[in-house]
């Protein structure tokens, strides 16, 4: 079986974000925290929802159901790395500065316990770095608050022609 769609890809650029050059991550997860901009599409594709965003931390929601399944019937373990990265990712851009970004070096998570359906909030918080490499990492709890996993992630700032287009 095949998996694939049909429909034009949509790029997530600063004609349809109206996302200006000048912004920093920051400023950007801002407006995003604001909704004022749209979330990118991967976010809209498993349904990412941001919730709060502060300086080093953030918190996202996802409700999890039968389109998250992996075979076995439980969440497929990349949804949860997905949201996992999306809350370190985040919390990670929260510390950067006009004209850098980022990209991550390594993702590690360990799963927990196996979840169905439901509401599940990501925790995702800057932990170290230097100027160059830093740490973050983040608890995904379910509705009743249990440890559903715990992720960490290092992330590379990029600065100038390498953060272009970024």
């Amino acid at each position: 079986m095949t998996i694939a769609s049909t429909a034009a890809p949509v790029l997530w650029t600063n004609e349809v974000t109206g996302i200006q050059l000048s912004d920093s991550p920051w400023e950007r997860l801002q407006r995003l925290a604001a909704r004022e901009i749209e979330p990118p599409p991967v976010a809209r594709l498993i349904g990412l929802d941001l919730v709060s965003a502060g300086a080093g931390a953030v918190t996202m929601a996802l409700e999890v159901g039968p389109q998250h399944a992996n075979p076995m019937g439980t969440v497929h373990g990349g949804i949860l790395c997905d949201l996992a990265d999306a809350a370190m990712g985040m919390a990670y851009a929260s510390t950067l500065g006009a004209g850098e970004s980022f990209t991550t070096l390594e993702l590690k998570i360990n799963f927990l316990r196996p979840v169905w359906n439901g509401r599940l909030i990501a925790e995702g918080k800057y932990v170290s770095g230097g100027s160059s490499v830093g740490l973050t990492e983040c608890d995904i709890k379910d509705e009743r608050g249990r440890l559903v996993a715990h992720a960490t992630s290092t992330c590379m700032t990029l600065r100038g022609q390498k953060a272009a287009g970024r």
